[in-house]
């Protein structure tokens, strides 16, 4: 197979207008003949939905929750990038653009890079519209804050609920749209299966999680935005519903899946307190503006409270390691130093996995008042799980899984290699690399919902022709439910002993004792053993219990544990297969004497993209090199 990245010629700062003028168009009579169907409802699921209904397309909008509101995009609390230079600090399209580049390690799509850094100034002008309270300065304007990998402020950012407040003015769009008949949303619906008709992507199969339903929807084309899959690990800073069922559905489908073993691990999380946990919590990379980060110089001070220990027995070790950038330095390069000082005994807290975020510096310096506005609610966040009062005593924090870069393979239409399946936002791999910046996230997912598919879809749409998708009684989809009823009677009939949740902490303890933080050949040569036999035991003894023509929610939890068992093992597989290390992806063998990652361009200059080859056969791994035309690759540093 060859992928076909289908970047314009030209310019990197032309190409996306380029692309734009170059792509065939939809007239305004015809837009109304074609259907497509959007799977998410998050920041890129929702601002697809509402744009394209605003153009004139007949939209559906499926949705797991009870409401779009409830996407995982809400839990957002730091900001959103944005190369407006506001604060006439250096900014720039091209510094954002270059940050991002270097942030991921050099691992990125040059191109897909660049226009989401053109597009980012669009984007808080569009919030700003909708309503979205931004934070301001006390004249009026926009307010920006400063985020790991950058050397200036171009964070927009409403307190620490960022996220809640987007989704909130995507909402109110695509509410608009619902209203006008435009878009038809389904909540409580599952995606379960892709429909492929000759090749083309031409509907979805879908259960109805109230009723058990199994339902056919044909359209033109399929927009994937069901966000990441990092709920692999079990334990993470992800909603609990939070799966990879929709694209790993596609991937056995024939869609490449791109980078699988990127995990993006968050340096700002609550350490974990116990076993019984169902999830982590984040405390916003925002914090470290004005935290900083800390552990004692001896192991035994470690036991002491932290008042107790003199600044002259203190190693701010990123302040220490990283002088030019400090504790703002990336995520990748703050989780493994946090890793580091605590393998060396030197961490804190009961498990002594927990370094501190002190905030005395900043009470001394701006007052108490200040950083109660700026923060106020992620200290309350904290008080209600720690019981701690971080304006008097550090917080405590430890890395965790958050985020992945890896995803479906797309091209720079956002298309996939199956023509007429488009994948947005974190969903698909194309703009972090090996490693995001923080604040990125929601600026890809408002960028590929706004402002990249409404420009890129109609290029596809406009090649078939109106009025020439099959209906849903076509054998594709006749297939595909019985693939899904086939699937669902298996894990009901199955009747053992274990439950869902038992394999998926088995799963979540393999996943980060060998495929976490750190990797190495032999541990991943032992999780591809043990992943195998962990599957073959859960189809032996899962217990799932109920029916399925009704609420199951048990039903629900085992066919996506199935689906992250089987992706754990391409995780691990693509983690083998690169021997290097790069951004969030770190084999030990691979590193300089003083600890960095050691890329090798000669080899691994690329992305992998994996097709299934069927079950118990290896995935066939492609490659789409990288080629920069602007930047040149080097060792990246933030010393």
């Amino acid at each position: 197979m060859k992928l076909n990245s289908n970047i314009p010629s030209g310019p990197l700062a032309q190409k996306w207008d380029k692309a734009k003028f170059e792509n065939k168009l939809v007239n305004p009579a015809n837009k109304r003949k074609y259907e497509i169907i959007v799977v998410g409802a998050g920041l890129a699921g929702a601002s697809a939905a509402a744009t394209l209904g605003e153009l004139g397309y007949r939209v559906k909008n499926f949705v797991y929750h009870d409401s779009p509101r409830r996407a995982h995009s809400i839990a957002a609390q730091g900001g959103i990038n944005a190369a407006k230079n506001y604060q006439n600090d250096g900014d720039s399209v091209y510094r954002l653009f270059y940050d991002t580049i270097k942030g991921g390690d050099f691992r990125a799509r040059e191109a897909n890079v660049y226009r989401l850094a053109q597009v980012s100034v669009n984007i808080i002008d569009q919030c700003v519209a909708q309503g979205v309270p931004f934070a301001r300065e006390y004249g009026g304007l926009l307010d920006n804050r400063s985020f790991g990998g950058a050397q200036v402020s171009r964070t927009f950012y409403a307190r620490g609920q960022t996220g809640q407040q987007l989704l909130l003015g995507a909402y109110s769009a695509l509410c608009k749209e619902i209203a006008a008949g435009s878009v038809e949303s389904f909540t409580h619906h599952e995606m379960l299966d892709l429909v492929v008709v000759d090749g083309h992507a031409k509907g979805i199969l879908t259960r109805n999680l109230l009723t058990g339903e199994i339902r056919r929807h044909a359209a033109d084309a399929v927009l994937l935005a069901t966000g990441g899959y990092g709920n692999v690990f079990n334990l993470s800073t992800y909603a609990r519903n939070s799966n990879a069922t929709a694209i790993w559905r596609a991937y056995k489908r024939g869609a490449c899946f791109g980078n699988p073993c990127y995990t993006q691990i968050h340096p700002t999380c609550i350490p974990v307190s116990g076993d019984y946990q169902s999830k982590l919590t984040l405390m916003s990379e925002s914090l470290r503006n004005d935290g900083r980060i800390w552990v004692p110089k001896r192991k035994e001070d470690c036991g002491k409270p932290p008042g107790d220990i003199p600044e002259a027995d203190r190693d701010y070790y990123l302040e220490r390691k990283y002088p030019s950038f400090g504790n703002l330095a990336p995520r990748d390069i703050s989780s493994r130093s946090a890793k580091e000082v605590c393998d060396e005994g030197r961490g804190v807290g009961e498990s002594g996995r927990g370094v501190y975020l002190d905030f005395a510096d900043a009470i001394g310096r701006l007052g108490e008042d200040k950083v109660r506005e700026r923060y106020g609610n992620l200290f309350d966040i904290y008080h209600e799980i720690t019981n701690e009062n971080a304006y008097r005593v550090p917080m405590r924090i430890y890395p965790a899984v958050h985020y992945t870069m890896g995803g479906l393979w797309v091209d720079y239409n956002l298309m996939s290699n199956i023509p007429g399946l488009f994948v947005l936002g974190e969903a698909n791999f194309s703009d972090h690399g090996a490693n995001r910046l923080g604040a990125s996230a929601l600026m890809q997912g408002l960028a590929d919902g706004y402002f990249v598919i409404p420009n890129t879809v109609c290029q596809y749409l406009a090649s078939m022709g109106p009025g020439k998708r099959p209906g849903p009684d076509h054998d594709a989809f006749r297939e595909a439910e019985e693939n899904v009823q086939t699937l669902t009677r298996r894990l009901l009939g199955t009747r053992g002993k274990r439950t869902v949740q038992s394999f998926h902490k088995e799963l979540g303890h393999l996943m980060w004792e060998y495929c976490g933080m750190a990797r190495n050949e032999a541990g991943l040569k032992q999780a591809l053993q043990l992943i195998p036999a962990l599957r073959e035991e859960f189809w032996k003894n899962v217990n799932v219990p109920g029916e399925e023509a009704n609420l199951n929610q048990s039903l629900e939890r085992a066919g996506r544990v199935a689906d992250f068992i089987e992706l754990a093992e391409l995780m691990c597989l693509d983690a083998l297969e690169r021997a290097e290390s790069c951004g969030g992806h770190f084999r030990e063998e691979h590193q300089y004497p003083d600890g960095e990652a050691k890329r090798d361009d000669t080899q691994f200059a690329h992305v992998a993209a994996w097709e299934y080859q069927g079950d118990g056969r290896k995935p066939a791994r492609h490659v789409e090199p990288l080629v920069y035309d602007e930047v040149k690759m080097v060792t990246r540093s933030y010393k």
